[in-house]
């Protein structure tokens, strides 16, 4: 009943003042990734105190991003993220990036071609030294595997629920309602739309793939609790961390831009 309850109030707010596709994007493209350093960057990898780039998974090479493993003999489920510092509320992420090489031995099977950008999430100090991903909203970063349909920029949550068509979905990951697989080790360059609270939106080439509203936390799930009670119970999130993930296969980012929205 609680969650009900919480959903109602939610979409109430919703229909006075939830924004539009298309609605005008005032500002400037400002780079998050300098292409020299990884200063204003924290890695935060499963088994790891925040800060500790354990096997120089991240790193910047020929003015690339890299997530690499060439310093690993198996992946161990060591699950890394590297944090943008700082919080974001209402803006446009743009990234350019691409799948190379080859998986690193024992990653799972689900992690292969796979990234992901981490929206709303919680710093990285706040995570447990042995937890595998950030409470957070996922946009999904997925590479095909030259046969089959891996759909692109779906949405996973991670400790988190959305609202889709009015209601509630508890499912981890939620396919992208345009479909669209990239196969290769070709460049490709996405965009999220988030808007506070309100909306979030999955972008390529100008179209929304997925649209989906009010990213909250998930009581009942074991990494999202303390965050609900350090809140005094509010669910609803509407600003937060952004991060890139490692989850076993090398990635290779060119940009990641943001363009900060007014509210």
């Amino acid at each position: 009943m609680y969650r009900w309850y919480v959903l109602a109030a939610l979409l109430a707010a919703a229909l006075a003042f939830a924004p539009t596709a298309g609605a005008d994007n005032d500002g400037e493209w400002i780079p998050l990734f300098n292409g020299e350093d990884l200063d204003d960057w924290t890695p935060k990898i499963r088994g790891h105190e925040a800060g500790v780039n354990y096997n120089n998974t991240f790193r910047v090479e020929d003015g690339l991003l890299r997530v690499s493993y060439d310093e690993y003999d198996e992946f161990d489920e060591l699950f890394g993220h590297l944090f943008y510092n700082g919080v974001f509320s209402h803006y446009r992420l743009r990234v350019e990036y691409r799948f190379v090489d080859e998986q690193v031995p024992g990653g799972p099977g689900w992690a292969f071609r796979n990234n992901g950008l981490m929206l709303h999430g919680q710093s990285p100090e706040s995570m447990g030294l042995d937890q595998s991903f950030p409470v957070s909203i996922e946009a999904q970063l997925l590479g095909g595997d030259g046969e089959n349909d891996r759909p692109n920029l779906a949405v996973c949550t991670p400790g988190t629920n959305i609202v889709i068509d009015d209601e509630i979905i508890t499912a981890h990951c939620t396919a992208p309602q345009v479909e669209r697989t990239f196969h290769g080790d070709n460049w490709v360059t996405v965009e999220v739309e988030v808007r506070g609270g309100d909306v979030i939106r999955h972008i390529h080439n100008g179209d929304v793939l997925m649209e989906y509203y009010h990213p909250q936390l998930d009581p009942g799930e074991s990494d999202a609790a303390p965050l609900v009670e350090a809140r005094d119970g509010e669910l609803l999130l509407e600003e937060g961390t952004i991060s890139i993930q490692a989850e076993s296969h090398p990635t290779e980012f060119r940009t990641i831009e943001i363009m900060i929205l007014e509210p």
